[in-house]
């Protein structure tokens, strides 16, 4: 399985945003109800650097699959040991493993940068997520009970978390 990685740039953002709002119909895996605008993701993209914060583009067989960032954890400098890592998927690529290769590759650039807590954000009824993430050794370190309505229903969130 061929999967690259290279670090996302000024004219990725598009796509980037492109790929998030497709996740948004499933209700799986963000609390974004509508879809988002580049123009609303600018700040966030700006925040991130390739060398503590960085933002990836997925590569699957030499085609985009999509994109995997490490988020600051609460914005306070204490926590800079912290992240909160988003992998997101071209709906063609998921389940065929290339999540498998994200996390495997975000663990070990946490090493390098000095990561030491990695923290995935995943609603409860995400199976898939959950799945991946146990396998690679995250344990439930939250639990947040009907914290978010997604067309009337009150969902769940697990914040897993993994010590490097």
């Amino acid at each position: 399985m061929e999967i690259k990685f290279e670090y996302a740039r000024p004219n990725d953002l598009s796509r980037i945003v492109a790929t998030y709002n497709s996740t948004i119909p499933s209700r799986l895996a963000t609390a974004d109800l509508e879809p988002v605008s580049v123009e609303s993701k600018q700040a966030w993209f700006d925040a991130h650097n390739d060398s503590k914060r960085p933002i990836w583009i997925v590569y699957f067989q030499n085609s985009y699959a999509g994109w995997m960032s490490f988020n600051s954890f609460y914005g306070r400098p204490a926590y800079d040991i912290t992240i909160e890592l988003s992998i997101y998927l071209e709906d063609s690529c998921r389940g065929k493993g290339v999540g498998n290769v994200c996390l495997a590759k975000a663990i070990e650039e946490a090493k390098t940068r000095g990561i030491k807590n990695i923290l995935g954000f995943i609603f409860g009824h995400n199976e898939p997520s959950l799945k991946l993430f146990h396998k690679y050794g995250f344990e439930k370190w939250a639990h947040l009970p009907q914290v978010a309505n997604m067309d009337y229903i009150e969902r769940d969130l697990i914040i897993l978390g993994k010590r490097i």
